[in-house]
């Protein structure tokens, strides 16, 4: 066996324990992953998620879609604005579907959720057919999937000609001017304590900031979606950088 092999052994090995150690931490804070978002993001998160969510339904403009998917699904929130959006504009969903790694977080979902299946899965992974799903979602998911470019083939192979991706991150940024200094300080020292103090798992909110530092920039990103073969729609950032809004289009062709 040569040494490229041992290498490449021993890097899928190291990318599973570390993304073993990501979904045990989500399992620990689930019971208080919700209340700690509300506060931390002071409701903010809500309106960046109503953007995604109504941006993708200008770019299909159907009144009919067969399935939404949301990865990462956390504990569903995310498809809760899906379903009451849609039915705001008066667009019909035969199935909402969210999947996720970690049991803790599904276990929230299924006792608020009642109209979704639930499915226990890896982004990389997906249990979704081929060409099967007109909408792939992932909000402040896709920071923590090691096998990052794996997913984003799986989303392209799971969606439909003209389907979409909707990505909700916290892309890297380079903050150097003065109100990118107090932002950086919020998430940095603040974000951690306070996320401590509501879930009793200070390294999970330490990791948080950590995770953003060593994640890719919003072009970055828009890259490797454009290489997976998607086409890029929209790209916008919220709240002085915070949030990052992409959303992508698998070609009809």
């Amino acid at each position: 066996m040569d040494s490229g092999s041992i290498e490449s052994k021993q890097d899928k090995q190291n990318k599973k324990v570390k993304q073993d150690k990501i979904v045990t931490m989500f399992d620990d804070i689930a019971s208080t992953y919700d209340l700690a978002n509300r506060v931390l993001s002071m409701g903010i998160d809500k309106q960046w998620r109503k953007k995604g969510c109504n941006k993708a339904y200008d770019i299909l403009d159907s009144d009919r879609l067969t399935q939404i998917t949301d990865v990462a699904t956390g504990t569903g929130d995310l498809l809760i604005y899906w379903r009451d959006i849609a039915k705001d504009r008066g667009i019909e969903i035969d199935k909402f579907v969210g999947i996720d790694p970690s049991v803790g977080m599904l276990e929230v979902a299924k006792s608020k959720v009642d109209f979704a299946d639930f499915i226990e899965g890896k982004a990389q992974e997906l249990p979704v057919d081929d060409e099967s799903t007109d909408i792939i979602s992932i909000s402040y998911g896709i920071r923590n999937v090691v096998d990052r470019v794996e997913a984003l083939g799986e989303f392209y192979r799971a969606l439909k000609p003209g389907g979409i991706v909707v990505i909700l991150e916290f892309t890297k940024q380079d903050r150097s001017g003065m109100i990118d200094k107090v932002v950086d300080f919020g998430m940095k020292k603040v974000l951690p304590k306070v996320g401590g103090i509501i879930s009793n798992n200070y390294e999970a909110y330490k990791y948080l900031p950590e995770s953003i530092e060593e994640f890719l920039t919003t072009e970055m990103l828009s890259k490797e979606l454009e290489e997976v073969g998607f086409e890029m729609r929209y790209s916008k950032s919220f709240s002085m950088g915070i949030s990052t809004l992409l959303v992508a289009q698998k070609p009809n062709s």
